[in-house]
């Protein structure tokens, strides 16, 4: 466990249905709350939903409270823009306005680096000084850790591999959830139950994701040749269906050392971007 002080902190997990927040300690989330929010919402119906969830938990005891959002975020500021599946979301001051509601520090941080940072506090990552967070759902997003810290960019846009130049697209293109439909006009869901069911015409296609995944996982590693990486997100649980692909790739590096100390663990945390999030205060202190 890293040395996190004895202090409560609320951990707020906005996402583009549900908002949940809990309280966190250096051991645990408790007293966890959630709301399907309509994220059609304009800022202010959200920002309601937001501040009745935090008014359930908060008390003297809370020392700061951290959120995670699917953005960019002006990291000084607090600001998000452009949040992904709430339009109304262009910019939004999120840290003023809830700071001058509850009075307490508030970090607003991207989800995929609340992601990474839960891993380094509370999961598979707490031995490890330096790693990386790969995200792989309907998106592919990635926190970075190093020696200890939380490194998001000048512009809170570190890790955004998925962005990256790759064939005709760039890598989130084929290398995550949205490879099925784009490429084969199917629904992700779908070819995993089929996959699950043994068809092996949705695992061929699962392979072939995991081709793509691994040139993305190399270009990591030419990067910031990291010897962790953590998966999250829905396509992990996938991970039988296309790891051999992605591991012929991954040994294709020229530095065959890199590949053979390299370690990729699936992230078994719950409620990670509770404790993501809650876990920016640990990380803006250190």
């Amino acid at each position: 466990m890293k040395n996190i002080p004895e202090e409560y902190v609320i951990g707020i997990d906005l996402g583009g249905t549900n908002v949940r927040c809990g309280m966190v300690n250096e051991n645990a989330v408790s007293a966890i709350h959630s709301k399907r929010i309509n994220n059609q919402a304009p800022v202010e119906e959200v920002m309601k939903d937001i501040f009745g969830l935090t008014d359930l938990l908060i008390n003297k005891s809370v020392k700061a409270i951290g959120i995670g959002v699917p953005s960019v975020v002006d990291l000084e500021e607090g600001i998000v823009y452009d949040v992904q599946n709430i339009p109304s979301w262009k910019e939004v001051p999120l840290k003023r306005l809830m700071e001058e509601r509850y009075h307490v520090p508030v970090i607003v941080n991207n989800d995929a680096n609340c992601f990474v940072l839960g891993e380094h506090y509370y999961g598979k990552g707490k031995d490890q000084r330096s790693l990386i967070g790969l995200t792989i759902g309907t998106g592919l997003g990635a926190g970075i850790i190093i020696h200890d810290k939380l490194y998001a960019g000048a512009n809170c846009g570190a890790g955004e591999f998925g962005m990256v130049d790759y064939l005709d697209k760039f890598y989130e293109y084929y290398a995550c959830g949205q490879f099925f439909q784009n490429v084969y006009a199917i629904d992700g869901e779908i070819i995993f139950k089929q996959a699950a069911a043994g068809d092996a015409e949705a695992i061929r296609m699962y392979g072939e994701m995991g081709t793509h995944l691994g040139n993305a996982i190399k270009t990591i590693l030419y990067t910031y040749d990291t010897s962790l990486i953590i998966l999250g997100g829905s396509v992990r649980m996938a991970y039988p269906y296309f790891s051999e692909n992605m591991w012929k790739r991954i040994h294709t590096l020229v530095y065959p050392r890199s590949a053979e100390r390299l370690q990729i663990k699936l992230s078994e945390l719950e409620n990670s971007g509770i404790l993501g999030a809650a876990a920016l205060y640990y990380d803006s202190i250190r």
